[in-house]
């Protein structure tokens, strides 16, 4: 899941797995589901065919996707139920008390907030999936209510005329049914005790696998976000040793080429330009002075600086470097390093 956090901790869970999910969940993975222990929804009546001479009953209204009481909720509290709903693996049922109808809900008070626009269309695809089997099953009002979870995270997505044509089929031919077989007020009501009971089993499961697969993702992307830091960490140590090597080395070549100078050879200047005084120092009347070590080249030009003490610390360092890297003295027959103090007076 994206470095992503949890809705909890004020982040909205990282991306699901869509590639894994299609090989993992094949079978009855990623339904809406609730906890064992969460009441059941009411079971969908299978509907009639209306005895000869009796008036055809009217079309049910389209299912809500967001029930009253969720759109009711403030957006602090619509993250924190959609944490623990996510936490929970109830990502998309019960109705009125899943993950999804939180999202929806805060993306209609909070549009701009992609962590949460991500995480609804993460889980888009086992929304599909709960919904064709909810309607293979013939638990039409279970797929209209998914349907609806569809339709109001995106209304453009494929899947939507193909499950509303293939429900309103499958219904259609569950009326047919059931006008032939004159199912008994008993039976009926022994068929959506099991029909419940497999639902909320199915949906228990699939959600379950979904909550490790997503749990498995998330540690994976941890573990390789923790490898890279390290990695970089390791990197920036090999490069500041490298640079330390290459500044010792340069050092002792400066030290050996001294010492190799002629005892008698004695730097003449040409020109020593006076630093600036730094502005901020001036105006504070701030006066201090830096001692530096310097290597002349065999050309008289300055080849290395370094500040080897100054007081006050930091304040005149830059420029006293960039005035001794200017200055010029006559050849010599060996590089040679020399140290200067810089005095700094703001009457100077």
């Amino acid at each position: 899941m994206s470095t992503n956090t949890t809705a909890a901790g004020r982040r909205v869970p990282p991306r699901l797995p869509t590639g894994a999910l299609a090989l993992g969940l094949g079978l009855a993975v990623l339904l809406a589901g609730c906890k064992q222990d969460a009441p059941p929804a009411q079971a969908p009546a299978t509907p009639s065919t209306p005895a000869a001479g009796e008036p055809a009953q009217a079309p049910q209204a389209p299912a809500e996707a967001v029930s009253a009481e969720v759109a009711a909720m403030d957006a602090e509290q619509l993250r924190e139920a959609a944490s623990k709903a996510y936490q929970e693996s109830r990502l998309y049922a019960p109705g009125g008390d899943n993950a999804m109808e939180y999202y929806l809900a805060l993306r209609d008070k909070q549009p701009a907030d992609a962590g949460v626009s991500s995480a609804l269309v993460d889980l888009l695809p086992m929304t599909v999936i709960a919904t064709e089997q909810s309607r293979d099953r013939g638990d039409f009002a279970e797929a209209k209510r998914l349907l609806a979870l569809i339709e109001k995270t995106d209304s453009s997505y494929p899947a939507i005329e193909r499950l509303k044509t293939t429900i309103a089929s499958a219904e259609a031919e569950a009326a047919r049914r059931a006008a032939q077989e004159q199912l008994t007020a008993e039976q009926e009501a022994q068929r959506q005790r099991e029909l419940e009971r497999q639902r909320q089993e199915q949906q228990r499961l699939a959600q379950e696998q979904a909550a490790r697969e997503l749990a498995a993702q998330q540690a994976a992307q941890e573990e390789a976000a923790r490898q890279e830091a390290a990695r970089q960490e390791a990197a920036r140590q090999e490069a500041a040793r490298r640079e330390a090597e290459r500044l010792e080395a340069e050092r002792r070549q400066a030290e050996a080429a001294r010492r190799a100078a002629p005892a008698a050879t004695e730097l003449r200047a040409i020109s020593t330009p006076a630093p600036r005084y730094p502005p901020d120092a001036l105006r504070s009347g701030t006066s201090g002075e830096v001692q530096v070590e310097f290597t002349v080249g065999v050309d008289g030009t300055v080849t290395a600086a370094r500040v080897v003490q100054a007081t006050p610390p930091r304040v005149f360092d830059r420029e006293a470097l960039n005035a001794v890297r200017r200055w010029r003295f006559e050849p010599v027959p060996a590089p040679v390093t020399s140290r200067r103090t810089i005095n700094f007076a703001p009457s100077q």
